[in-house]
């Protein structure tokens, strides 16, 4: 007998947090079914008489949550016909942002099944990758995945041919009509809380991702969780801008927070300004998370004037570091709170409060989110640094992984011998519990003795008028051993003013930078590299 879980959670530390009331016996799927069942009760008594206000919708479809549970119902039946699921299979999904999404993963979790989040990016170098190690035979992709995606898919086809690709037209008014015609629905797959119940992707950015598994029990806790701690409602409104797999999508409190309370959940198709401010217009949209590249895009975009974003209550955001100067931009000029969350697939959550002082919101990334979260903060020996200063963050709590899915070599220098998880953040905590990240171990430049952290450089950067976004990071050199190389992003129509990079450092000098701070190079780029799950590829700037 297995003596952890499938996230590598001592049954010991299982039976720990079960006995404390922080997991549950639920699974995904009953979950999924008791909040339909919730909400549509609630639907029918405040109603009276006319249609069901949608659940969920995108740009083809709107459904109510009845309807939502029929489409995961007969998603599950197609995966089962067609593609041979049951329970304990790995299913690639690889969905674009629509209500298609939703019934596909909650039609595998049915099947008692087990989803593997794939990116809409990612090639078949990853779509293999996640194949060999999942295990998975079956992928559920769009019918018409565009030029990109169709020759990701030819070249799986020809790579791999026992893996089935399995396409769902997501823009069809009805995607499951034949299943709705053939009658008939598989029986529920047999799962228990402390199963794996998907597997997510790290953010990492050397090599393919990381496989991460999560059980339905700490998964459940996390998003509960994170309901504590915002203000989602079922009168609530969520705008899905990021990619819907995302683990900070779907559970900070994203996607499955909304499922819970009964807010409505709108999937935007990308986040250009052009789309998100419409949409919010359109549906009154409450609340979303976003990135601070999109973040940045929406503050500097002249359409915000045009349109009516009154209805906004709270942006999280998240995913990468924020810098202050666009933290302090949010509320005036947005109208809406800021919660600050700094979080990984691996577990740990943190979120300012909205009850915190300006000053925290705008100039930390929150604290922990669960009582029962532990955070060290160590030095390079792996002893506690003194309260206030930098050092590397460990964590260990009832929804932090112990292990990667099959990669033992990994989980050996990823994890302490004590469980802690090596997040690879230099962090600093205040007195008030709440974390400042400085920045990545492996993001720090030495300039000649001089240890820089590129988050303040880019803050100065940000200040410039002309600067939408900045990305610092170290590159070789024989004398100093590295320097440091700025590239900035300009704002629409104002490149021209960045490429004087005498005046640019004389700005970030006025501004009081270190003189050993102050980027060596600068180069002007009309977009930054991304990893394979959306964040920015330093490794690929230096």
């Amino acid at each position: 007998m297995t003596s952890t879980l499938a996230n590598g959670m001592p049954l010991s530390w299982a039976q720990r947090y079960r006995d404390l009331g922080l997991w549950t016996d639920e699974t995904h799927w009953e979950m999924f079914c008791a909040a339909v069942e919730r909400h549509s009760r609630h639907s029918r008594h405040s109603r009276h008489s006319g249609p069901a206000s949608p659940a969920a919708l995108d740009r083809s479809r709107s459904v109510s949550w009845e309807e939502l549970r029929r489409g995961a119902e007969l998603a599950s039946a197609r995966l089962a016909r067609e593609a041979g699921v049951r329970a304990g299979d790995n299913v690639i999904v690889q969905m674009p942002n629509c209500v298609a999404y939703l019934e596909v993963i909650a039609g595998i979790w049915r099947l008692g099944a087990r989803p593997v989040f794939a990116l809409p990016a990612h090639g078949s170098t990853e779509l293999r990758h996640f194949a060999e190690h999942a295990p998975a035979r079956v992928l559920v992709g769009p019918t018409r995945p565009g030029r990109r995606g169709q020759r990701t898919y030819d070249a799986l086809r020809e790579q791999m041919p026992e893996l089935q690709i399995l396409g769902v037209d997501h823009k069809a008014s009805d995607p499951w009509e034949a299943e709705a015609a053939a009658g008939e629905l598989p029986e529920v797959g047999a799962a228990q809380a402390t199963d794996l119940a998907f597997l997510q992707l790290s953010g990492g950015t050397t090599g393919v991702p990381k496989l991460i598994p999560r059980t339905h029990a700490d998964y459940l806790y996390s998003v509960r969780q994170s309901l504590t701690v915002c203000d989602l409602e079922r009168s609530s409104v969520l705008l899905v801008t990021l990619p819907a797999s995302h683990n900070f999508t779907m559970s900070s409190p994203g996607i499955l927070g909304a499922v819970l309370v009964g807010a409505r959940i709108v999937f935007a198709p990308d986040t250009s300004p052009f789309t998100i401010l419409p949409l919010i217009e359109a549906h009154r949209v409450t609340h979303a998370a976003m990135v601070p590249p999109v973040l940045l895009s929406l503050l500097n975009a002249p359409e915000v004037a045009e349109h009516d974003i009154s209805s906004l209550r709270t942006l999280w955001v998240g995913g990468a570091k924020l810098s202050a100067t666009a933290a302090r931009r949010v509320t005036p000029e947005l109208g809406c709170a800021l919660q600050q969350v700094f979080g990984m697939a691996e577990g740990l959550v943190n979120y300012t409060r909205l009850d915190d002082p300006e000053e925290i919101i705008t100039t930390t990334q929150g604290r922990p989110m669960s009582p029962y979260d532990e955070v060290r903060i160590v030095d390079d020996e792996d002893q506690d640094v003194a309260p206030g200063q930098p050092g590397h963050l460990l964590t260990r709590g009832p929804y932090t992984i112990r292990g990667y899915h099959r990669v033992p070599e990994i989980n050996a220098r990823s994890f302490t011998a004590d469980g802690f998880y090596r997040t690879g953040d230099i962090v600093e905590q205040l007195p008030s519990g709440h974390l400042r990240v400085v920045g990545r171990a492996k993001d720090h430049i030495n300039r000649g003795g001089e240890k820089i952290a590129p988050e303040p450089v880019e803050n100065v950067l940000l200040q410039h008028p002309a600067v939408h976004d900045a990305s610092v990071v170290g590159v070789a050199d024989e004398v100093l051993g590295e320097k440091t190389c700025a590239y900035v992003i300009p704002r629409p129509g104002r490149a021209e003013e960045l490429q004087n990079t005498t005046a640019l450092r004389a700005f970030c000098r006025e501004r009081g930078l270190a003189s050993f701070a102050v980027p060596d190079i600068i180069r002007v780029v009309e977009e930054f590299p991304l990893t394979g799950v959306g964040k920015v590829s330093k490794k690929d700037q230096r």
